[in-house]
C-alpha cells in the first residue's frame, strides 16, 4: 500500500515537470495514466519557446534528478523506441548537477576509508571539479606527493536510485500489460539492465577494476590511457586515481592553441575506439569530449569508467562480417550472420531479411565515405533487425551509441574525418586473424579440450547413476530397449574426444 502511494505521488511529480517543460506527450505517446496526464495539461506552459521532444525530455530530466537523468541516457541508444531526433537530443545530456558540501564528501572519504582525511592526503581541494548525477570529483595530493582526483559518492544517491527503479519497473510492466505489441522491445528486461548497469556505477569499486583492466589492455598499445588507481583510497563509495591533466578532446581551440593535429587526432582515437571494440571486447561505453583528454604530449586519456560495454568473441565476429558485408554490398552474408548468432529466427526468410539490408545499404554505397555514418548504420540495422524479431541487444545498442558519439566529436574536430575508412583495415585486420581457417580449428581445439576435461567427471555422474539404478526396483528401471550407459561406452567416448583432439590440432598445425 505505501509502495503503491509512493509510485502515484512520484508519478504525478513527474508528470507535473513534463508539463511545465512541455513534455507530456512522453506519457500521452505510451497511454500512460491518461486520468493523471489530462488535467496535468493545465500546468503546460503558454507562450514558451516550442521544443523538440528530445529537448523538453531532457530539461524535465535534470528537473528530475540522477534516477530519470540515467534514464534519458540510456534511452539515448534506443532510437528503435524513440527516433532518431529524440534519441540524438538526449544523448547530449549531461548529469551536471549542482555539487553537495565538502563536509559531506570529507565525511564520506573517512568513513570507507577508515582514516580522516588529513591522514590520507596532505592536501584535499573543497571545491569540487566536477560534479555529476552520482557523485562528484575533488583533485587532492598524496601524502607521498602524488597528484589525484578523488571520486564521491552522493550521500544518499543509492536509495534515491531504488526508489525511481522501482517506479520504472512497474511502469516498464503496466506499459507491456496495456501494449501487447511493446513486448518485443522488452522494456521490463531493459529495466532491469539498466538497473543492474546503475548498480555497477554506483560501486566505485568496480569502476576502479574497469580503469585497471582497460589500463592493462593498452599498456602496451600507446594509442590510449587510462589513470593508475590508487587502491589504498579506493573503496565502494570513493575512487581516487592519478590526475589527468590535458585539453578535452571537444576544446577544439584549447587543442589548436596546444598544436595538436585535428585530423591525427581522430585518427587516433578512431584506431583506439576499434581497438577497444573489436582486439579487446571490452569498450568506455560514454567517451563523451568530457571524458577524452589529450595530454601536453598528444597521448589520449580516457576518464570516468562508469559505464563500460563488453562483447564476446562471438559478438564481435557477427560485427566484422556485418561490417564488411556493408562495405561490400554482400547482404546475404549480413543476413547469415544475424541467422547464425540467433538474433532472427530461423522461420523466417533470409532472401527477404538481405532484401531489406539492402535497402540500407545501397543508398550509402554512392556518398563520400566521409558521409557515412556507421553509428546511424547501426542503428538502422538494429531497427529492421527487431522489426524481424531480433530481441533488443543492450551491448550492442551501447556500441552504436558510442559510434554516434565518437563520429559527432571526430567531425566537430575534423570535418573531413572519414570514420568508414579508418574502420576498414582495422575490421579486417582483426576478421582475418579471427576469423580464418587457422583461428576455427584453434576455437575447435579449445572445445574439444574442454570436452576432454569434463570426460573424467562425466564417467563420475555415470557412474553414480548405474550403482542407482543396479539399486533401484524395477519399476524405476530404464524402459524396455533403452540403452543405459556403460563403462565400455564411456571408454569409447574418452576414446572418441581424445581422436577429435588429436585431429584438430593436426590440422591446426597445417593451416
Amino acid at each position: 500500500m505505501f509502495a503503491a502511494a509512493r509510485d502515484l505521488w512520484r508519478l504525478a511529480t513527474v508528470a507535473r515537470i513534463l508539463a511545465r517543460h512541455d513534455a507530456l506527450a512522453a506519457l500521452e505517446g505510451i497511454g500512460a495514466a491518461p486520468w493523471l496526464v489530462r488535467p496535468m495539461r493545465l500546468l503546460a506552459r503558454r507562450g514558451a519557446p516550442e521544443k523538440r521532444l528530445g529537448e523538453a525530455l531532457a530539461d524535465a530530466a535534470v528537473a528530475l534528478g540522477p534516477g530519470f537523468i540515467k534514464l534519458g541516457q540510456a534511452l539515448s541508444t534506443r532510437a528503435d523506441l524513440i527516433g532518431d531526433r529524440t534519441a540524438a537530443d538526449l544523448a547530449r545530456l549531461r548529469d551536471r548537477l549542482p555539487p553537495f558540501p565538502a563536509a559531506e564528501a570529507r565525511a564520506t572519504v573517512a568513513a570507507e576509508l577508515g582514516a580522516p582525511v588529513e591522514a590520507l592526503f596532505d592536501s584535499f581541494d573543497d571545491r569540487p571539479v566536477a560534479a555529476a548525477s552520482i557523485a562528484q570529483v575533488h583533485y587532492a595530493v598524496t601524502s607521498d606527493g602524488r597528484d589525484v582526483a578523488v571520486k564521491v559518492l552522493r550521500p544518499g544517491i543509492e536509495r534515491a536510485f531504488r526508489c525511481d527503479l522501482d517506479l520504472f519497473l512497474r511502469l516498464a510492466r503496466a506499459v507491456e500489460r496495456a501494449r501487447p505489441r511493446w513486448r518485443r522491445f522488452r522494456l521490463v528486461e531493459s529495466v532491469e539492465t539498466f538497473a543492474d548497469a546503475v548498480a555497477v556505477e554506483m560501486n566505485l569499486s568496480l569502476e576502479a577494476a574497469a580503469a585497471a583492466e582497460l589500463g592493462e589492455n593498452f599498456a602496451d598499445d600507446a594509442g590510449l590511457n587510462a589513470p593508475a588507481v590508487d587502491w589504498r583510497r579506493t573503496a565502494r563509495r570513493v575512487l581516487t586515481t592519478g590526475r589527468v591533466d590535458g585539453a578535452s578532446l571537444g576544446d577544439a581551440g584549447a587543442l589548436a592553441a596546444a598544436g595538436h593535429d585535428p585530423a591525427d587526432l581522430v585518427a587516433r582515437a578512431a584506431r583506439a575506439t576499434f581497438n577497444q571494440v573489436f582486439r579487446d571486447g571490452f569498450f568506455h561505453g560514454d567517451p563523451h569530449p568530457g571524458n577524452v583528454f589529450v595530454a601536453a604530449d598528444g597521448a589520449l586519456w580516457l576518464v570516468d569508467f562508469g559505464v563500460m560495454g563488453r562483447l564476446d568473441a562471438a559478438t564481435r565476429r557477427f560485427l566484422a562480417d556485418v561490417l564488411t558485408g556493408f562495405l561490400e554490398g554482400d547482404y546475404a552474408r549480413v543476413a547469415e550472420a544475424h541467422f547464425a548468432m540467433g538474433f532472427v529466427s530461423g522461420e523466417r526468410s533470409r532472401e527477404v531479411f538481405a532484401q531489406a539490408l539492402r535497402a540500407i545499404g545501397e543508398p550509402i554505397r554512392d556518398l563520400p565515405t566521409g558521409e557515412i555514418s556507421l553509428g546511424r548504420l547501426l542503428a538502422q540495422l538494429f531497427r529492421t533487425a527487431e522489426d524481424f524479431g531480433m530481441p533488443a541487444q543492450p551491448q550492442l545498442l551501447l556500441l552504436q551509441k558510442v559510434m554516434v558519439v565518437a563520429e559527432g566529436v571526430g567531425r566537430a574536430l575534423h570535418p573531413g574525418a572519414n570514420m568508414w575508412e579508418i574502420a576498414r583495415p582495422l575490421v579486417a585486420d582483426w576478421a582475418a586473424a579471427h576469423m580464418g581457417p587457422r583461428a576455427r580449428a584453434g576455437e575447435a581445439l579449445e572445445e574439444t579440450a574442454e570436452f576432454a576435461r569434463r570426460l573424467p567427471r562425466m564417467a563420475a555422474h555415470a557412474e553414480a547413476a548405474l550403482e542407482r539404478l543396479a539399486g533401484a526396483p524395477p519399476d524405476a528401471l530404464p524402459a524396455r530397449g533403452a540403452r543405459p550407459a556403460s563403462a565400455g561406452g564411456l571408454l569409447a567416448a574418452f576414446f572418441a574426444g581424445a581422436a577429435a583432439m588429436a585431429v584438430i590440432f593436426f590440422l591446426a598445425l597445417l593451416l
